[in-house]
């Protein structure tokens, strides 16, 4: 039964006649008469006692009267929640990561959600990185990307990806010549890193500082380009994952070595105040990452 039954049986009851249904429905008295009989004919019963100045529902019409409240109650009450849900859809989000590396692909996923989701405006926070944890406690922030998973009851950790970083190096390096890098053959390297402080830098955290060591020379440059050209010239190495150099022209003098034998691993995690994990905008972005990183 289509609704346009339920919406005429409902509109001539509550208006008292045909002629007043035809003002409401925006119909004229002849195309609600043919609705009306029609609908009759299917049916196989009146739903109207009709005189000339009264209109009755008869004991099948009013249980279809019955139905047709209940019906556009429940449409109602759907499309207010469907109005909360896009209300709720709204909001801005400041986003930040430990790993600076994730600022080389973030901008493109920025630019994506903005197509798929333009009510969601995301902010992209590139100070303090490893300081993200107290961020996003104290609200400087809503979501975070760290490699180590915060134990504050007040925060969700979604595992998005588990990557390898791998020693970046000139090809004519001493370490080309090993299997893999241990971590004494740190001791006398230069290492290229993106910033200080070096507890923000995953081979020193993972790696080096649970193994007592520290390069013989550290030195921080913020721009990959210039680092890789250090390394041209066999200045020094970075570490760093695959995916991070993908932007990037790699000389074929640059080549990557593994981090010990079984390869220095981390795992990635969206951190959120778990009061604002549900909240639409939040639990939209959130899928979208791991759909794009996983």
């Amino acid at each position: 039964m289509e609704l346009k039954y339920f919406r005429l049986i409902k509109t001539i009851t509550e208006e008292g006649s045909l002629a007043n249904s035809s003002e409401r429905l925006f119909l004229t008295q002849s195309a609600l008469s043919h609705q009306l009989r029609d609908l009759e004919e299917r049916l196989g019963f009146k739903v109207f006692h009709r005189s000339r100045n009264k209109w009755e529902l008869t004991k099948e019409g009013k249980e279809l009267y019955s139905l047709a409240n209940k019906l556009f109650n429940s449409i109602d009450e759907s499309f207010n929640t469907i109005q909360h849900i896009k209300e709720g859809s709204k909001g801005a989000i400041k986003l930040s990561a430990e790993c600076q590396s994730f600022f080389h692909s973030i901008p493109s996923f920025i630019q994506k959600m903005g197509i798929l989701y333009p009510e969601i405006d995301i902010d992209l926070s590139l100070g303090a990185t490893h300081q993200t944890i107290s961020q996003v406690l104290s609200n400087e922030i809503d979501i975070a990307i760290v490699t180590s998973k915060p134990a504050s009851e007040e925060l969700e950790s979604i595992k998005v990806f588990e990557d390898e970083i791998f020693a970046v190096i000139h090809q004519e390096s001493q370490l080309n010549s090993l299997d893999y890098i241990e971590p004494s053959h740190f001791s006398d390297s230069h290492l290229f890193i993106n910033s200080f402080p070096l507890e923000g830098v995953s081979v020193y955290e993972h790696f080096l500082k649970p193994n007592k060591i520290t390069p013989i020379k550290i030195s921080a440059i913020p721009f990959t380009e210039i680092t890789l050209s250090m390394i041209e010239a066999n200045m020094g190495l970075m570490c760093a994952p695959k995916w991070q150099l993908k932007p990037f022209k790699l000389s074929e003098n640059i080549v990557f070595k593994r981090i010990s034998k079984n390869g220095l691993k981390r795992n990635h995690y969206l951190v959120v105040k778990a009061i604002n994990k549900n909240k639409k905008y939040i639990h939209d972005f959130i899928s979208s990452f791991e759909e794009d990183f996983l």
